[in-house]
C-alpha cells in the first residue's frame, strides 16, 4: 500500500473534475454498464486487487473480468453498489494526477438486507484521455480484511 505524504494539493477544478470522474465510473459499473465502465480506462490499464491472484490487464481484460463479476451478482439476485468518500487527489503533471479514496461495497439481495460487503482503499493513477477526459492508467485496490 502506498504511503501517504505531502503533495501540491489539488485546484478544486481538478478536485471536481477527479469526483465526477468517479461517480460516473462507479455508477456505470453498478448499472451492470460493464463495456462502458471498462472504457474509462486506458487501452493498457491495470486493475489489481489484493483480493486477487492476478491483475486484469488492458482493457479487454478488465471488460472480462469484470463483466463476469457482474454476472455473476445478477445471477444471485445482488444489486451491488460502490460508496466512494475520503478522495484525496494529487497532480501529477499537466495530463495525470493520483486518486486515493475509501470504497465501501455495498450488497442488496433481492427481498433482503444491504451489508457492507468490504471495505477498500483504491488508488489510482489518472490521465487524460484524447478528449481530454480521465481515464484510469493504473488501479490498486487493497481490502481491508486482507
Amino acid at each position: 500500500m502506498t504511503t501517504v505524504t505531502a503533495q501540491v494539493p489539488a485546484t478544486a477544478e481538478l478536485y471536481f473534475e477527479v469526483q465526477q470522474f468517479y461517480a460516473r465510473q462507479m455508477q456505470l459499473l453498478d448499472s451492470g454498464r460493464v463495456a462502458e465502465w471498462a472504457d474509462t480506462f486506458t487501452e493498457d490499464g491495470v486493475f489489481a486487487a489484493n483480493a486477487h491472484p492476478e491483475p486484469a490487464v488492458g482493457r479487454a481484460g478488465i471488460t472480462s473480468a469484470a463483466q463476469a463479476a457482474t454476472d455473476a451478482y445478477a445471477a444471485k439476485g445482488i444489486q451491488r453498489r460502490h460508496w466512494l468518500g475520503m478522495v484525496s487527489v494529487e497532480p501529477r503533471g499537466e495530463d495525470a494526477a493520483f486518486g486515493r479514496c475509501y470504497a465501501l461495497v455495498i450488497e442488496t439481495p433481492k427481498g433482503g438486507q444491504a451489508i457492507v460487503k468490504v471495505s477498500t482503499v483504491c488508488e489510482d493513477l489518472l490521465v487524460r484521455g484524447a478528449d481530454g477526459a480521465w481515464l484510469v492508467k493504473d488501479r490498486q485496490v487493497y481490502r481491508d480484511d486482507l
